[in-house]
């Protein structure tokens, strides 16, 4: 190890201490009282059932904490929480917990009285994002590094872009997507594989392959005049649901077509690397069955994480007696249909992907 890198773990300790200090002691940043549990005390339980008679257990929880901000810091607040044993829409507290409370001025009484609003969890998202970054640059060295700065960034320029959308009614959601879409794809595969052919070979694929899953997608949904497709999730926007979920599809595709497209590339420059004389035919080849081996456990992966975002609803709808068919339907059309999207986006991408890396390889070829 060498002083660079000593010197790099050194400030990257520094900053890891430094977040966990603030993240524990920022009550001051928070306009909302926030009262740490120093006393729990569950008082009664009881036996409830639902309409289907399903058993529960109702806990009333007296809970005493310290006000840690604003002008009654220092205060002792008495709260109730009400939790059951499914813990579907409440939860128990325990010694320790950081809440955010209401403080009920309304009654005189010798203590402060309150409710409980919702739980500070700062602390626990800087843990996981920094145990994130170490497991990257564990794994990645150098480029683990450039993927947690391009995470950062890209995290930055979509909540830039939200926020631009809903102070200003007119922009269109869709076109602020797709710029930073390109935005998204240059810095991620730039700053993590470098200036070099093979990511600009990335990036043109990532173009066209999310261009062209979103066209088809328009296309057969217009084709359809989208039978079978329930936006009831999103009744509760108020701009245009059908351009919000576009927008969402396409994002959500970008970045399964950006992995397949920088798998071509790597893999088809990787061959012509090792054996510059390689010819053309085997490198297709080559590249169409690599692309053939990914892309089965990419259309998975789309599935797989946009249907388990629907299983507590589907839970929810069973239970309560929905049919299955009405209960799929009703919870997994939009998800199927982003799924479809992306995979559709993904098969696309598979010889978009090798063709332009081919064309990479020829320019390479003609300088030589």
């Amino acid at each position: 190890m060498n002083y660079k890198q000593i010197c790099f773990l050194i400030i990257l300790a520094v900053c890891c201490a430094a977040s966990f200090i603030f993240v524990t002691h920022n009550e001051t940043f928070y306009d909302r009282p926030i009262a740490k549990v120093i006393q729990t005390k569950v008082t009664d339980t009881t036996n409830v059932k639902d309409s289907r008679h399903n058993k529960d257990k109702l806990s009333t929880q007296h809970i005493t904490a310290e006000l840690k901000n604003g002008k009654d810091k220092g205060q002792l607040i008495q709260l109730t929480n009400q939790y059951s044993l499914s813990k579907a829409y409440d939860q128990r507290y325990d010694v320790g917990d950081e809440l955010f409370v209401t403080i009920d001025k309304t009654k005189k009484s010798s203590h402060l009285t309150g409710s409980i609003q919702d739980v500070k969890r700062d602390t626990y998202i800087v843990f996981a994002g920094w145990l994130f970054f170490f497991i990257l640059l564990a794994v990645g060295k150098r480029q683990g590094l450039f993927s947690g700065i391009s995470l950062a960034v890209n995290a930055i320029l979509l909540s830039y872009a939200l926020d631009i959308y809903v102070s200003n009614s007119n922009t269109n959601l869709l076109w602020i997507c797709g710029i930073i879409a390109v935005l998204f794809t240059v810095i991620s595969l730039l700053l993590v594989n470098g200036f070099n052919e093979k990511t600009y070979a990335a990036i043109i694929a990532t173009m066209i392959g999310t261009a062209a899953s979103l066209i088809v997608t328009v296309v057969v949904m217009w084709v359809t005049s989208e039978n079978g497709m329930h936006y009831e999730e999103m009744q509760f926007l108020t701009r245009p649901y059908k351009l919000v979920f576009m927008a969402g599809l396409f994002i959500g595709s970008l970045g399964a077509v950006m992995d397949v497209a920088i798998t071509m590339s790597s893999s088809v420059f990787e061959l012509y690397q090792k054996n510059p004389d390689v010819s053309i035919k085997a490198l297709k080849t080559s590249g169409m069955d690599i692309g053939k081996d990914i892309m089965g456990t990419m259309t998975n992966i789309l599935f797989f994480a946009y249907i388990s975002g629907s299983i507590p609803a589907l839970i929810l709808y069973l239970k309560n007696a929905s049919p299955l068919g009405f209960t799929l339907s009703m919870n997994l059309s939009l998800e199927l249909a982003r799924a479809l999207a992306g995979g559709i986006g993904i098969v696309l991408t598979i010889p978009i992907g090798l063709y332009t890396t081919i064309f990479f390889v020829n320019r390479k070829r003609v300088k030589r």
